[in-house]
């Protein structure tokens, strides 16, 4: 099995493309091995010292190292983590992707159904490409609230990506959009 890797914006992540789909559908985002129990890929990437972070996207494996670890050291674990867990042939993950809820009022549904159709068909392909995701979590009074997984997820550039990036296209599209900010969960 030939795994690709892959740089992205923030240096402590690197994206890993098996070939293969991981999730398929949906994402799903271990900020710790305490809550990665329902992934047995997540639970086995803990497992190596220095991991900090699991992403699984569609088609790829983002982790996240600690600043103690140098990647030379922990990307040829990583790769046999990965090779082992699609030759066991078993799940990725266990249920479904996590879905959180969402802060709308119903009398906004039209314009927070413009903002999703903005936010799937031009950011989070563009997003995805660097190894995470933005899940829209609420829009009230004009802010609309998103939440940056994977390698974005505190990578130094994901504030302004929100800002300048996404608010900008988001006003422009929809005007009732004042403002994006970005939430934890």
């Amino acid at each position: 099995m030939f795994i690709e890797t892959e740089d992205t914006p923030n240096p402590a992540t690197l994206k890993f493309l098996p070939g293969r789909d991981v999730m398929g559908v949906g994402t799903a985002d271990f900020t710790s091995a305490e809550i990665a129990g329902r992934s047995s890929l997540a639970t086995a990437l803990f497992a190596e010292p220095g991991v900090a972070r699991v992403f699984l996207g569609a088609d790829f494996i983002a982790v996240t190292k600690s600043d103690d670890v140098a990647w030379s050291e922990l990307k040829p674990l990583v790769l046999s983590v990965i090779v082992d867990q699609f030759v066991s042939g078993r799940p990725i993950i266990e249920g479904e992707a996590d879905e959180a809820d969402e802060d709308v009022a119903p009398e906004d549904r039209e314009i927070v159904d413009q903002i999703k159709e903005l936010l799937d068909t031009r950011v989070r392909p563009a997003v995805a490409s660097d190894g995470g995701d933005i899940v829209f979590r609420g829009y009230r009074d004009g802010v609309v609230r998103l939440h940056m997984q994977g390698a974005c997820s505190g990578c130094p550039s994901s504030r302004a990506t929100l800002k300048h990036g996404v608010e900008n296209m988001l006003r422009h599209y929809v005007p009732e959009v004042t403002s994006v900010e970005q939430v934890d969960a």
